[in-house]
Parts: C-alpha cells; sequence; structure tokens
C-alpha cells in the first residue's frame, strides 16, 4: 500500500490526523510548500488535483519552473559496517563507491516490483 495521490506527474503524501479527522498531504518533488487536505478520500483527491493545477497555473503566472531542481549529489547516512562493505565491494570490482551507488540505484529503480516486496517484507 503506498500512501500517495498521482496527478500530472505529481505526486502528493497523504496522512490522517485522528484528532481532526482529516486527510492531509502535500505536493512532494517541487521547492514550494503546497499542502491540501480533505474530510474524505473523495474530498482529499479532488483538493490534490485543485492544488497541482493552482500551482502550475501560479508557476506560469510568475515565469517559474514547477519542478524541484535536482543537482545530481546528495548525502547519505549508512552504518559503518555497510559503508565498508560497499566500499570494499567497489574496490574488489574496481569501480568507485560513487558508480556502485549509482549503479545500485539504477538497478533498484529498475526492479521497482521486487524492491517494493522486499521494503514492505
Amino acid at each position: 500500500m503506498n500512501d500517495i495521490l498521482q496527478y500530472k506527474d505529481y505526486i502528493g503524501s497523504i496522512h490522517f490526523s485522528s484528532e481532526d479527522e482529516v486527510f492531509y498531504g502535500k505536493i512532494v518533488g517541487i521547492d514550494d510548500l503546497v499542502s491540501f487536505e480533505g474530510a474524505s478520500v473523495k474530498e482529499l483527491k479532488k483538493s490534490f488535483h485543485e492544488a497541482v493545477e493552482d500551482y502550475l497555473e501560479s508557476c506560469k503566472e510568475i515565469g517559474k519552473e514547477p519542478n524541484k531542481t535536482y543537482k545530481g549529489t546528495f548525502n547519505i547516512r549508512i552504518g559503518a559496517d555497510l559503508h565498508r562493505d560497499a566500499a570494499l565491494f567497489a574496490a574488489i570490482n574496481n569501480i568507485s563507491l560513487n558508480d556502485f551507488v549509482r549503479t545500485a540505484i539504477d538497478y533498484a529503480l529498475m526492479n521497482k516490483d521486487g524492491m517494493n516486496r522486499f521494503l514492505h517484507q
């Protein structure tokens, strides 16, 4: 089960507040904070679609690129043992640690179904 909504290549996170008895979320993968909410799933979906449309219209009006810009670099935090094992694997295979991580991410994304089963065991 994924706690996301998808519309026009945009993804919205989904959460539930039992205190307020409302579903809520935000558009992910953009530089701005755009949230939406609804008291039912139907209302939540409608609110998400409206939030995406409003966001795209606002970006168009001000001449802004709506998608988040990714630089292609990021830091990750992993345990020392996993770091060592990955570095040794890369060295044994005569590749950089960066190339190993890039290949592992690419492999995981090409095998999403298997990755999802692995992650949700």
